[in-house]
């Protein structure tokens, strides 16, 4: 948790929320890659790619 208040504050200190959307979409597409490892879900997650 401490990484991710640390985060936060050097975005709000040096400006830098730019950077916000593609640490999200990173993190969405690593989930993505976590679920379609062997689940049930995985023929679905094929189909959006």
């Amino acid at each position: 948790m401490d990484f991710i208040i640390e985060f936060w504050e050097f975005l709000r200190v040096r400006k830098k929320f730019w950077l916000l959307p593609m640490v999200i979409l990173i993190l969405i597409f690593g989930g993505l890659i976590v679920l379609a490892e062997g689940s049930a879900i995985a023929p679905f997650i094929y189909t959006i790619f």
